[in-house]
């Protein structure tokens, strides 16, 4: 799982947007259009880096389709200290 966190989060276009969106699901499990609006991006996008993140079981989705919530997979949430590790040398 590490090697995937760093693939994903800064391996990759969009890596920067995917740790955000991470670390905002990690305070509190939010739907796409929630964090959307929390990191003024455009929905679609959110969208984009959700499906990202979720095919690399870095999140999961919890609930319905429009309205399904995302958190931290277990995986990560094992791995977190690589994901704060990646955010201190994003910074």
């Amino acid at each position: 799982m590490e090697a995937v966190l760093w693939y994903v989060l800064t391996g990759t276009r969009g890596g920067e947007n995917r740790v955000r969106i991470l670390k905002t699901v990690e305070e509190q499990p939010r739907n796409a259009n929630q964090l959307a609006e929390t990191l003024d991006l455009d929905y679609k996008t959110v969208r984009h880096h959700l499906d990202v993140l979720m095919d690399n079981d870095v999140v999961q989705r919890s609930g319905d389709d429009y309205g399904a919530v995302y958190l931290p997979s277990p995986r990560c949430r094992a791995n977190w200290g690589t994901v704060e590790t990646i955010v201190e040398r994003m910074d």
